[in-house]
């Protein structure tokens, strides 16, 4: 129940959006935002609203089962398609253009199966925060014609949280995710085995404990940011000596401690 007037409006634009449309694929990737839109595209089109999701070296096998629970939950078609960027040159390669290379890869792929459908439109995740961030991927998205109907109905992340909490969402609060090769530096060459120890090293410290973390692959330097309230964890030393362990067991060579804790895009630079 959306209780609170202003949001309400939001939440009626949204629908709208989606009747006008008459028919959508969500790019879903079991985030807040991607699960909000699916579940208003359900409510508002039923049948002719699936969510789409792209399964690929960069995307971490723990997403997959929030992707299927979510969607479940809410009662959407799912279908998941393989992709692999790495057989991308200019993704492999890494500059500021990475990002563009791989949601063209994605936009093609769902353009495919929009058009066999028969459907109308596809729909991002993107809101009102994001614009203001490095985002090449949106101009990849604008390319295909995919709508952001977050950022048409005005909603930011705060609010993406407080309607997705009062339709019932349950992964409202889920911390924010991205894409494993976002923890390569830009200019460092994305690989399989880099992928692969990353992925590894986030589920271990998620496993232990953590609640959100990036494990940035300085070339074998394991660089962890993690959340303010997760830092107390690692005041343990027999955790700390575990997790250092495991770490290089995965291949890196040394395990460093960000102070400054998790922050979007700090490899970027």
């Amino acid at each position: 129940m959306v209780d609170h007037p202003a949001l309400f409006h939001k939440y009626e634009v949204l629908r709208d959006i989606f009747r006008r449309l008459g028919s959508s694929l969500v790019a879903f990737s079991g985030g807040i935002d991607s699960s909000l839109l699916l579940k208003v595209a359900h409510e508002t089109l039923g049948e002719k609203a699936i969510g789409v999701t792209a399964v690929s070296p960069t995307f971490p096998a723990i997403e997959l089962e929030t992707v299927r629970r979510v969607a479940e939950e809410i009662g959407a078609a799912l279908q998941i398609v393989e992709t692999d960027q790495l057989q991308i040159a200019e993704f492999v390669r890494n500059d500021a253009s990475r990002c563009f290379h791989c949601k063209t890869d994605l936009y093609q792929r769902l353009d495919h199966i929009r058009r066999k459908l028969g459907f109308e439109g596809i729909v991002d995740g993107t809101h009102l925060d994001d614009l203001g961030d490095d985002r090449p991927g949106v101009l990849a998205a604008r390319a295909f014609g995919v709508r952001s109907p977050l950022v048409e109905a005005g909603l930011g992340k705060s609010e993406i949280r407080a309607l997705a909490k009062a339709l019932g969402l349950s992964n409202w609060d889920k911390p924010a995710a991205a894409c494993l090769s976002s923890r390569i530096p830009r200019g460092s060459p994305i690989s399989r085995m880099k992928l692969a120890r990353i992925e590894r090293a986030e589920a271990l410290l998620l496993r232990e404990g953590v609640r959100q973390v990036r494990v940035r692959d300085h070339d074998g330097i394991a660089r962890i940011e993690l959340d303010p309230d997760s830092m107390a964890l690692l005041h343990d030393p027999l955790r700390r000596e575990r997790i250092a362990g495991e770490l290089k067991a995965y291949g890196f060579r040394f395990v460093t401690l960000d102070l400054e804790g998790y922050r979007s895009g700090s490899t970027n630079g």
